[in-house]
C-alpha cells in the first residue's frame, strides 16, 4: 500500500473509504465538472510552463516522457543516477516499505548533488508585502533564494505538505540535498518567480516544522488506510467538514451523519471533536443542555450559548435565529449593491451594481443616475489588459456617484456580501494595472474599503444571527424571500458559463452564456438588496430569538 501527498490533506474518513474494499458499491457523487475543468487548466498551465523552462534551461534538462507509472519511475531513476540538472515530469519510485508514492513537476539538482522538489500550481502563491523567499525562475535553485522586499508568501498548506512528501521520498532514496535547510519550490499562476518554502523551519503551531507536521499526518493516514484495507476496526468515522461539499463520498457519509444526528451537523472542527470526547456526540444532546451553564469543555470556534441555540435551531429546521430583538443595518439616501465575478485567480471580469434610492425617487435625479442594475465587464478571456478598462470604468462611475452624493449632501452606502472577495480584487486590480488610464492608486481603494460607506452584509448577518444551515448568500437570501432565476446559479457553475461566454476552449464565444452571467450577477445584487430591506422590515419579527428556542 502506498499513499500520495494528497492523503495528508484529506479527511481521514475519505482516506478510509478510498481503501475500504467494502465501500466499492457505496454511493458516490458524480464528478464535479468545474473541478475537472480546473484540473485540466492546471495541466495546461504546467505544460506551458514546462515548455518555457525547458527552452531556457536546455543544458542538463531531462523531460520524463508520458507512459505508465512504472515506465516514468524507471526513467526518473535513470535521470537521477545520471545526475541530470533538471528532471521534468518526474515520478519517484514507489517506496513500498514506507508506503509512499509521488510525482514532482521538477527535480532540481543542488550544489551537493542532491535534489530539491519543485511543483507548479495554478493559483497565486504570493501577495504584496515582504519576506517571501524567492528566486529567479530561469535559475530555479534553492541556493539563490532570498527574502523578497515586494512579496509575502501565501499560506497554502497543500503545497507545503506536498513538498514535504517529495522531500521525504528523495531522502528515502538517498537523493535529497543535505546542505542547508530543507527547501521546496513552488511556481504559481503568475510564473514570475520561484517561491521557496523552508520545510524544516518552525512555521507551524508549537514550533513544529512542515516536515514534522507531514510526518505526523502521514503516519496517521497510513494507519487509517491500512485498517480499512484489512477490514479492521475503522480508525476514522464520518464528521462533517468543509471538504464534504466537494467530496465524492458525501452521499455515503451524509445519511450516516443524519441518522446519528451527529454533532458536526452544527459544529465542525475542534469544537465538534471536543464535545464528542466529552460525551456530547449528537445535536439532540447539545440542544438539551442549558446554554447558561458552564460548558462541558472549552469551545474555540463558537460560544457555548450559541452552540446550544444552533443545535435547537437545527432540530426545528430553522435557517436563521436572531441574537437580538432589533437588528442594526446601516442605511443611506443612495444605496449601491456591488457584486464582482472573477475567473479563479485569472482576473475579475465583471463588476455589477444595483442603484436604489431609499431616500426618494427624486434623489436619483439629483445625482444624475437612474436606479437599476448596470454592469462593467470585459469579455476578453482574463487575464487581459481589457480588464483594466472595465475596472477603470467601474471605479470612475463609483467615484463620480459618491462625489455627487457629497455635493448634494446625500448619504451614500455601498453593500456587498462577504467583502473578502471584492476587497481582494479591488486591491489586485489597482496593483496590477497601476498607471493605466482611470486606475486609482491603492490609497484610494484603502480609503473606500475602510470607510463607513462600504458595508459587508455578511458581517451584519454574522453579528446579529445564528445560521444553522450556513451563512452564504444562497442560504440566507431565500429566507428573505429571494429566488435566483437560474436553477443552476452558483459560483462553480458560473466558471463553466464563463468559459463558454468567452470561447476559452476554442469554440466561438457564446452570447447566451454572457447574458446568463449578467442575469446571475444581477440576481446576486438584487439578493443583497432584498436581504437588506427584509432585515429592516417588520417581517424580521417572525424570525425566532435564540433566547426563545
Amino acid at each position: 500500500m502506498a499513499l500520495d501527498a494528497s492523503a495528508v490533506v484529506r479527511c481521514r474518513r475519505r482516506v478510509h473509504l478510498d481503501h475500504d474494499p467494502d465501500a466499492v458499491s457505496s454511493p458516490r457523487a458524480q464528478a464535479d465538472p468545474a473541478l475537472e475543468q480546473r484540473r485540466s487548466d492546471a495541466r495546461t498551465h504546467r505544460r506551458e510552463l514546462g515548455e518555457r523552462m525547458s527552452a531556457g534551461l536546455a543544458e542538463g534538462w531531462v523531460s520524463i516522457p508520458e507512459g505508465s507509472h512504472r515506465e516514468r519511475a524507471h526513467a526518473t531513476r535513470e535521470a537521477l543516477e545520471a545526475g541530470a540538472a533538471y528532471i521534468w515530469n518526474a515520478v519517484l519510485p514507489m517506496d513500498a516499505e514506507r508506503g509512499r508514492v509521488g510525482d514532482a513537476d521538477l527535480l532540481v539538482r543542488a550544489e551537493d548533488g542532491g535534489y530539491r522538489p519543485l511543483i507548479v500550481v495554478r493559483h497565486r502563491v504570493t501577495d504584496p508585502g515582504s519576506g517571501a523567499l524567492t528566486g529567479p525562475i530561469d535559475r530555479p535553485h534553492g541556493e539563490l533564494a532570498a527574502p523578497d522586499p515586494e512579496r509575502r508568501a501565501r499560506s497554502h498548506t497543500r503545497d507545503q505538505l506536498r513538498l514535504a512528501h517529495l522531500t521525504r521520498m528523495l531522502g528515502d532514496l538517498g537523493r535529497a540535498t543535505a546542505r542547508g535547510p530543507a527547501l521546496g519550490g513552488v511556481i504559481g499562476l503568475d510564473a514570475d518567480v520561484v517561491v521557496w518554502h523552508d520545510l524544516s523551519g518552525p512555521s507551524w503551531p508549537g514550533g513544529r516544522s512542515t516536515l514534522d507536521e507531514y510526518d505526523a499526518r502521514f503516519t496517521d493516514r497510513l494507519a487509517v488506510a491500512a485498517a480499512a484495507a484489512e477490514r479492521l476496526e475503522a480508525l476514522a468515522q464520518p464528521s462533517r467538514i468543509t471538504e464534504c461539499r466537494h467530496c465524492q463520498w458525501w452521499p455515503t457519509c451524509e445519511p450516516v451523519l443524519a441518522n446519528r444526528g451527529d454533532i458536526s451537523l452544527v459544529l465542525r472542527g475542534e469544537d465538534a471533536n471536543a464535545l464528542r470526547e466529552a460525551g456530547i456526540a449528537t445535536v439532540a444532546a447539545l440542544a438539551a443542555m442549558d446554554p447558561a451553564a458552564e460548558p462541558p469543555v472549552p469551545l474555540h470556534g463558537t460560544p457555548f450559548p450559541d452552540a446550544v441555540a444552533l443545535a435547537r435551531a437545527h432540530r426545528r429546521d430553522l435557517s436563521l435565529v436572531r441574537r437580538v430583538a432589533e437588528v442594526k443595518v446601516p442605511r443611506a439616501d443612495i444605496e449601491l449593491d456591488v457584486d464582482m465575478e472573477s475567473f479563479g485567480e485569472s482576473g475579475a471580469y465583471l463588476w455589477g451594481c444595483l442603484l436604489t434610492t431609499p431616500g426618494g425617487d427624486e434623489l436619483a435625479d439629483l445625482v444624475g443616475e437612474a436606479p437599476g442594475y448596470r454592469a462593467f465587464a470585459t469579455w476578453e478571456p482574463v487575464p487581459t489588459v481589457d480588464e483594466a478598462r472595465s475596472f477603470a470604468e467601474f471605479w470612475g462611475w463609483l467615484r463620480n456617484l459618491r462625489a455627487r452624493c457629497t455635493e448634494h449632501g446625500l448619504s451614500f452606502a455601498a453593500y456587498c456580501y462577504n467583502e473578502q472577495a471584492e476587497n481582494r480584487w479591488l486591491y489586485a486590480s489597482a496593483d496590477r494595472f497601476a498607471g493605466r488610464p482611470g486606475i486609482p492608486p491603492r490609497e484610494e481603494i484603502t480609503a473606500f474599503v475602510e470607510s463607513d460607506s462600504w458595508v459587508d452584509l455578511f458581517a451584519v448577518v454574522s453579528e446579529w444571527f445564528l445560521c444553522a444551515h450556513g451563512k452564504g448568500l444562497k442560504r440566507v437570501a431565500p429566507v428573505a424571500g429571494f429566488r435566483w432565476r437560474d436553477p443552476e446559479a452558483g459560483g462553480e457553475n458560473s466558471m463553466r458559463w464563463y468559459r463558454a461566454a468567452v470561447g476559452m476552449d476554442g469554440d466561438a464565444p457564446d452570447p447566451a452564456q454572457r447574458q446568463r452571467l449578467l442575469h446571475y450577477n444581477a440576481d446576486d445584487v438584487h439578493a443583497t438588496q432584498t436581504l437588506r430591506a427584509w432585515l429592516c422590515s417588520p417581517a424580521l419579527a417572525e424570525v425566532p430569538l435564540a433566547s426563545e428556542l
